[in-house]
């Protein structure tokens, strides 16, 4: 049976930088959860970074892999450079997949470690640009197909594909 990383907010932990979760209902992955299918995954609280925590961005808006090369780092709203925190969760969640043969993952749009599709400009405004978190930016490097909660129908397609 294939499993499925999963942003562990979407699941009701309480990891995000406000100390919160972003707890979805999605009917997929109520099920694919009472399959055993999901192994959810922090992060950045795996990286090291506490809840709560300052919110943090990606410098210019420029992206996961400019993050992964070096061009860009990841800064919080105090501040702070929590890139190496960023990086870390990064390669964790990685090794959580190949540890489980993970060959796809649903993560919180958004986020700067998990956004698929959006990630916001580095500005702290509120502003999306097109772009991809770290992790997400890794995952997808090595091969481990990203989905956003929005994009559920898809990811089940892949799914039945996976195991045919």
């Amino acid at each position: 049976m294939e499993k499925i990383l999963v942003s562990a907010c979407l699941m009701g932990r309480k990891v995000r930088y406000d100390g919160g979760a972003k707890t979805s209902s999605a009917a997929w992955l109520a099920g694919w959860r009472e399959e055993g299918r999901l192994v959810p995954f922090c992060p950045e609280v795996a990286g090291g970074l506490p809840v709560p925590r300052p919110a943090a961005e990606i410098e210019g808006g420029a992206g996961g892999a400019a993050v992964l090369s070096g061009e860009a780092r990841v800064l919080a709203t105090d501040g702070s450079d929590v890139t190496a925190e960023f990086l870390a969760g990064a390669e964790g969640a990685l090794a959580v997949a190949r540890a489980h043969g993970i060959r796809m993952a649903v993560l919180k749009e958004g986020s700067p470690s998990c956004g698929a599709l959006a990630i916001y400009d580095g500005s702290f405004r509120g502003r999306r640009v097109p772009g991809r978190g770290v992790t997400t930016a890794l995952l997808e490097r090595n091969g481990i197909r990203v989905f956003t909660e929005d994009h559920l129908p898809e990811a089940a397609d892949y799914l039945r594909t996976l195991e045919s």
